[in-house]
């Protein structure tokens, strides 16, 4: 085993240092002696062969449950180094066929029924509330943020990113919005708040259904923002605009039809939509099968070339598309900043199983828009040819004027106090 993972890591890493240390005490080393001398231990000879025959659902699975220690850096330098020196941070070695038949065989039970996805939701959602206050923003945008400046804070550009979903959506004071995968509320508020909308916003979480209904009710929007514990399936009312951020990538590959059929038949005639969601630079992949047993069950990472033809079936049109790329990285790397800085915390909301999780989520995540292909696309729908302007550049006066509202909103409140 040990000369196989020395012939393995010899062919992986060409750039940067990493070494191997066994139970033993006997030690690999591989790359060109550049960068942080990072060190990877196993624990245990179970973990090496877990390590070898099936890397990518072990490597979390081992750093989670403390059989795997890296020092030298953190986990998040060893993914780097990874990312860097594997395309798509697949591994050249025979588990490669192993991802074949993933990719392959998981495209038959790529279904989401509602209970199904009601369950996936509170797997991930229905935790303790109070880590998500640890790392997220104080509007809780659980969402890749819009960093349309350079040197902006997290904080500000999730509310880029409000700002700019709103500019897309041509909102006017009175419209109504259906938010299918409303959160903690953050959306919903800001259209009703900024852009004077009248939103009914939909999740499957009850965790985030309380919290989204109190803090309307807090910010005295209860007359403009109704949140229902709801499954995008249901409604059967019309709306001027739908919006849905965060939401799409646990639709499921075989209800994309389901999905932009009940977008079709929930928007006006005139109405205008926009999809936000993560996807996939380099084709059909399937989802990692870590985050899809510890993180998001049910998942899926589309590509294009997979949610087009469900569109284009259904009747809709698309608009625009817009194509974030390192944006949801950057996003993350923050909220894994502010996860490290307060790990002390979650863990005594949890445990500390849970934080080494938390951890190698957020770094493999990064690495995964940094190096393996994910991006973030956001895609402008309508049922008629004419309803967005020709031109967009309508999106920066929105925006615009957006911004200038938040300002009047926020002297407002000053002024109150």
């Amino acid at each position: 085993m040990k000369r196989a993972l020395q012939s393995l890591l010899d062919r992986c890493i060409q750039k940067g240092t990493l070494t191997l240390e066994f139970p033993s005490g006997e030690r690999v080393t591989a790359g060109d002696g550049s960068g942080l001398p990072l060190t990877v231990k196993l624990m245990d000879a179970k973990a090496t062969a877990e390590l070898f025959f099936n890397p990518q659902m072990a490597l979390g699975e081992l750093f989670t449950d403390g059989r795997l220690q890296v020092s030298g850096g953190s986990v998040y330098d060893l993914l780097d180094l990874l990312g860097r020196n594997l395309h798509g941070l697949t591994p050249p070695q025979f588990g490669r066929m192993r991802i074949l038949l993933r990719n392959t065989l998981g495209r038959w039970h790529l279904r989401n029924s509602q209970r199904r996805a009601r369950a996936n939701v509170q797997y991930h959602y229905d935790i303790d509330d109070r880590i998500y206050q640890l790392f997220l923003d104080p509007d809780r945008q659980y969402s890749c943020a819009y960093f349309d400046e350079p040197g902006q804070s997290l904080d500000e550009a999730q509310l880029a990113k409000k700002r700019h979903i709103a500019a897309k959506l041509l909102l006017k004071p009175g419209l109504s919005v259906l938010d299918i995968g409303s959160g903690w509320g953050g959306l919903a508020l800001y259209l009703a708040d900024i852009a004077g909308a009248s939103v009914t916003g939909l999740t499957l979480s009850p965790e985030q259904l309380k919290v989204a209904q109190r803090r309307a009710g807090e910010r005295g929007l209860t007359s403009q923002v109704e949140f229902r514990l709801e499954d995008y399936r249901a409604p059967r009312d019309s709306f001027d605009r739908i919006v849905s951020v965060g939401m799409f990538e646990h639709v499921g590959l075989k209800d994309y039809d389901v999905y932009f059929d009940t977008v079709r038949r929930n928007l006006k005639d005139d109405g205008v939509a926009l999809i936000h969601s993560i996807g996939r630079m380099d084709g059909r992949f399937a989802t990692n099968p870590w985050f899809a047993k510890y993180i998001f069950p049910g998942s899926y990472v589309p590509s294009l070339a997979e949610v087009f033809p469900a569109i284009e079936q259904s009747g809709l049109i698309v608009t625009d598309v817009e194509i974030l790329r390192l944006h949801y990285a950057d996003t993350l790397a923050a909220w894994r900043s502010r996860f490290m800085a307060r790990r002390t915390e979650a863990a005594t909301v949890l445990d500390e199983r849970f934080c080494r999780m938390w951890e190698f989520y957020l770094a493999a995540a990064e690495a995964g828009f940094r190096y393996g292909g994910l991006m973030v696309f956001q895609i402008q729908l309508a049922k008629t040819i004419d309803a967005v302007p020709r031109v967009r550049s309508y999106m920066s006066e929105a925006e615009d004027k957006l911004r200038q509202r938040e300002r009047e909103m926020q002297l407002s409140s000053v002024a109150a106090e």
